[in-house]
């Protein structure tokens, strides 16, 4: 056996034995969405300026998931901290929130299920804590009109 063979065994199974990436997972059970035919957006966010579209978090965790398969999200390797989720019901795949005289058109949801009264709740009123294991977070989409 020639030497760069060996060399590269150990390597090999050190990496088949590498941990799973580290942080906890957060799992959102979406209810209330009215059509599958448009997208869900997710945005968790530890920043609490950041909330709730997560435009000025570089380390926020975002997905874009057919509204057909969005009854569950999964967020994983979410570092230990204290988060909060916005949801909005892309109907018409767009990628943004449409507005109706300052109202939303579509569908939003925040984690703890967090009142929209006169604008999107504060940080503190959908914020949850993530430590090393797995945390359930079950949203209701709601809608204006």
């Amino acid at each position: 056996m020639s030497g760069k063979r060996l060399i590269g065994l150990p390597l090999l199974a050190a990496l088949a034995g590498a941990a799973p990436a580290p942080g906890g997972t957060v799992l959102v059970e979406v209810s209330g969405l009215r059509s599958t035919d448009g997208q869900v957006l997710a945005c968790l966010t530890a920043r609490p300026k950041s909330f709730p579209d997560c435009v000025r978090d570089p380390a926020a965790h975002k997905l874009a998931v057919p509204s057909r398969d969005a009854t569950t999200l999964r967020f994983t390797g979410v570092a230990p901290g204290r988060y909060a989720i916005a949801l909005l019901d892309d109907a018409n795949r767009n990628g943004k929130a449409d507005m109706a005289l300052f109202l939303p058109r579509e569908g939003f949801g925040f984690s703890r299920n967090a009142a929209a009264r006169f604008g999107p709740p504060k940080f503190a009123a959908a914020a949850f804590d993530v430590g090393t294991d797995e945390v359930s977070i079950p949203i209701r989409m709601r809608y204006m009109f």
